[in-house]
């Protein structure tokens, strides 16, 4: 059985769609429909912009979530998926894709999302940092020592895990994590604190955009971020989805639940980094993986 996999913020690139919007049809009708959608081009960013620009929070999200859709759409059939899963925003996208929600209104959260969380962090100075080498569960413990807000954010894959909170408390977590043996801390090129407490304003005003939309029974199943477990139910996908911008992303437990339901193929869709086929790699090296 095959997965499809919907990369988040971080997996933006140069250039991004602009071959799509060229070569195919639907994806030009796509991308002008989300320009009037959010009531500015970001075509124009997403095909000419640079990292500079597309490192946005509030160009990113979008611009991350529209690639990776228009991708499935042009070319996702290739492939008939038994379920999908998505990283952070990339749930977002995961969503539109198994039909519960419409791309109208996944466009819609997405923009609310992105703006809220760049509200968010220029409330309080943040950022998040690439732990590799060390054992979860030290991580946790050093964070847990830290008298700042500092918390394990992202489960990525076995050693390595994304930490998330104040400047301060990073700063600290990375000289501390050093010592504990990490072989590697990096502060990471991110507008704030994701996966925070840091983001609770944020969580409030998406919240209240979530229980607005309509979210339909999925065709197939979504495993989601904040549980790893796998949901058909659209109102604990809804709960979940709001509890996902202040919880820790558990994509090591998503990839293992997966595999343990029968799922022995990964096909990563929009990443052109394949950074989350990468991590299935190192969750399991026997698994089949593809991005498209």
């Amino acid at each position: 059985m095959i997965a499809y996999l919907f990369p988040g913020q971080a997996s933006q690139f140069e250039g991004m769609g602009k071959e799509l919007y060229e070569e195919n049809l639907k994806a030009k009708e796509l991308f002008n429909q989300a320009n009037d959608v959010l009531g500015f081009n970001i075509t124009d960013i997403m095909f000419e912009g640079s990292m500079e620009d597309l490192k946005q929070t509030k160009i990113t999200q979008p611009a991350v979530f529209l690639h990776s859709y228009i991708t499935f759409v042009v070319r996702g059939r290739k492939y008939q998926p038994a379920a999908v899963a998505g990283h952070s925003l990339g749930e977002f996208t995961a969503l539109v894709a198994n039909g519960t929600l419409d791309f109208e209104s996944g466009l819609q959260l997405v923009k609310i999302r992105a703006n809220a969380m760049q509200k968010a962090c220029e409330m309080e100075e943040s950022t998040m940092a690439a732990i590799i080498g060390l054992d979860d569960s030290i991580v946790e413990k050093v964070c847990d020592n830290i008298d700042e807000i500092v918390i394990a954010a992202n489960y990525n894959c076995p050693g390595q895990l994304v930490i998330s909170g104040s400047k301060k408390g990073i700063a600290m977590a990375i000289d501390k994590l050093k010592e504990a043996g990490a072989k590697r801390a990096i502060e990471l090129q991110v507008g704030g604190a994701f996966h925070s407490p840091l983001m609770q304003p944020a969580r409030e005003e998406l919240a209240d955009a979530i229980e607005k939309t309509k979210f339909k029974k999925p065709s197939i199943p979504i495993y989601q971020n904040v549980d790893g477990e796998k949901h058909l139910n659209p109102d604990i996908i809804k709960s979940n989805l709001i509890k996902q911008l202040t919880a820790p992303v558990k994509w090591t437990h998503t990839i293992k639940n997966m595999l343990a339901d029968g799922i022995n193929s990964f096909v990563e869709v929009g990443g052109k980094g394949k950074t989350l086929i990468n991590f299935v790699k190192r969750i399991d090296r026997s698994a089949n993986i593809e991005s498209l």
